[in-house]
């Protein structure tokens, strides 16, 4: 048997091992609701994006730098850390398997937000959000087959999943859907530092955080 790591896998090995299909959309808006954010937020936001702002004009920012500067406090912001959402870190997940005939592919990823309040069957939990983040100097596009990938798992408890890939400064949504092939669709890229556009990033994090 063929064993995989998921973190070595291209595009192009994703969508023939597991057959993914890609679409584009240009919008959030008609797969989430959007709600305008308080001037609160935008204050907090604001001073997160000044914090990472500080750390960019250094150089190289690490993946762990990312989590806690960036990922943590814009989850808390948008609600992720209260009930009935429950994180889970790196640590605290088991490792992820997929097997296709004689190919078998394993991974781990770095956060994942589940909602106990809505489970598909004993023991399983509606997954919302999943996340791979990267150091700060690499593309983002580098971490959607690991995404796919894990994601690909969590269809088998629901019809489409959340995930995110980020280093960062640019934030890259995609939506996977059940079918006969599995859809991602990616939206539009966001930036935390541009204003709207970290405006935008924070009202899909809170309308993921809603589903």
């Amino acid at each position: 048997m063929t064993i995989l790591k998921a973190s070595n896998l291209s595009l192009e090995d994703v969508q023939r091992l597991l057959g993914f299909q890609k679409q584009y959309t240009d919008s959030f808006t008609p797969l989430l609701s959007l709600e305008p954010i308080t001037q609160d937020e935008q204050q907090e936001l604001e001073q997160i994006r000044n914090d990472f702002d500080r750390y960019l004009t250094t150089g190289k920012v690490s993946e762990g730098q990312v989590k806690f500067l960036v990922l943590a406090p814009l989850m808390r912001l948008a609600g992720f850390y209260r009930y009935p959402i429950e994180i889970l870190l790196e640590e605290d997940i088991a490792d992820i398997e997929i097997e296709d005939e004689d190919t078998k592919i394993k991974g781990r990823f770095d956060i994942l937000a589940i909602t106990k309040a809505k489970r598909t069957k004993v023991n399983a939990f509606f997954w919302v959000l999943l996340i791979e983040s990267k150091n700060s100097q690499i593309d983002i596009s580098t971490g959607l087959p690991q995404l796919l990938t894990y994601a690909y798992k969590s269809l088998e408890h629901q019809e489409s999943v959340w995930g995110l890939t980020t280093n960062g400064r640019s934030y890259q949504f995609v939506n996977i859907q059940q079918g006969h092939l599995p859809t991602y669709h990616l939206m539009p890229e966001l930036n935390l530092m541009e204003r709207q556009r970290s405006i935008l990033l924070l009202q899909v994090l809170k309308a993921i955080c809603q589903l």
